[in-house]
């Protein structure tokens, strides 16, 4: 019942932040306003709702450490997405065409910011958190980057191939981080900066979603297997092997923590007959 009352209450401020968010149009300044604002406030909703049902405090989410945890997210993000576009690139298969807009980078900063919180609250916070707790660490990696892939299913351009590199190289990675760390601020600034990195800065679709050229006014051509084409490149097999990648690294590091819980063993109950021994 706490996972259905969580993912209602984050669920309610994603979707009317999300509707705010496109009824302003890519208008520069009420973008960026309106998608902090959905990533502030779900955070408290978040915050909220796990008091509530769990009595206890988010430590998840703690103001303290905050800021450390988001930056070392952000540059393995940015990081990760350099590495990706360098690689294709390298091939010819990414060129900047010339100078985007830098008022495009500002509204994607708060779009990309109500998004990469509010998705990491439910499928990280909430999803993975609580299957976690009844069926393991690796089981609920599993099944939750599985919905991840899924929900992207349904994007424009989206094909059953995209969905699954998603799954496996965002839905594992996104998870695996928070499994190492215990804190969603990693995961949360890890998504940010891929996000904004791809569309903000170097100008390429996100998730098949098209919007305001970023600083870079860049474009993708030669096979879809290694640029990602229209869907953006995420469905690049240099993105799934990066994400792969930093997946068996952080849970390693969640291994080595002591972080990776178990697959709960039912208990099996005594026979009828049996009789106790003092």
């Amino acid at each position: 019942m706490r996972l259905v009352k969580q993912l209602a209450a984050v669920a309610v401020v994603a979707l009317i932040g999300s509707q705010a968010v496109a009824a302003a149009h890519w208008n520069t300044p009420l973008t960026l306003v309106l998608g902090a604002a959905t990533a502030v406030l779900s955070v408290f909703a978040y915050a909220w709702i796990v008091r509530r049902t769990e009595r206890r405090d988010p430590v998840e989410v703690s103001r303290k450490g905050a800021l450390g945890a988001l930056s070392r997210g952000l540059l393995v993000g940015v990081g990760m997405f350099l590495a990706v576009i360098v690689n294709i690139a390298f091939l010819g298969d990414y060129t900047v065409v010339g100078w985007g807009s830098a008022a495009g980078a500002v509204a994607l900063f708060g779009f990309t910011a109500g998004a990469a919180v509010t998705e990491e609250l439910i499928f990280r916070g909430i999803l993975f958190r609580i299957v976690e707790g009844r069926f393991g660490t690796w089981l609920s990696l599993v099944l939750t980057s599985l919905l991840f892939g899924l929900s992207h299913l349904f994007n424009p351009h989206a094909t059953i191939w995209s969905a699954l590199a998603i799954a496996i190289e965002a839905g594992g990675m996104l998870a695996a981080a928070y499994a190492a760390t215990r804190n969603l601020w990693v995961p949360i600034g890890l998504h940010f900066g891929w996000n904004f990195a791809e569309g903000a800065i170097f100008g390429t679709d996100v998730s098949g979603k098209s919007a305001p050229e970023g600083l870079l006014h860049g474009a993708l051509s030669g096979p879809t297997a290694l640029s990602g084409g229209e869907f953006g490149p995420e469905a690049s097999v240099y993105t799934l092997v990066a994400g792969v990648l930093l997946t068996v690294a952080f849970m390693w590091l969640a291994r080595r923590r002591g972080h990776v819980v178990p697959l709960r063993k039912r208990a099996v109950p005594a026979p009828a007959n049996a009789t106790l021994v003092a």
